[in-house]
């Protein structure tokens, strides 16, 4: 696996701006989720991205320093 290296280092706000960014999109995909019912591949779709963002979610947490588990677990 080739390592890239991170040109940028992002501030503590810009990850708080994310995460706020990423709960919202979260919960946005949730609601669209339950709202309706949709075709297979629409619900795949919002079933795949909600479940990313609680990655996303939880991985930034981490690197927040908010949750200690480790978030591959």
């Amino acid at each position: 696996m080739k390592v890239r290296k991170v040109r940028k280092v992002r501030t503590e706000s810009e990850i708080q701006e994310m995460l706020a960014l990423a709960i919202e999109e979260k919960k946005e995909w949730y609601d669209f989720y339950k709202s309706r019912k949709m075709s297979m591949a629409r619900n795949a779709e919002a079933l795949r991205n909600y479940t990313a963002l609680r990655g996303v979610e939880k991985t930034l947490r981490w690197v927040l320093k908010e949750i200690e588990e480790d978030p591959l677990k």
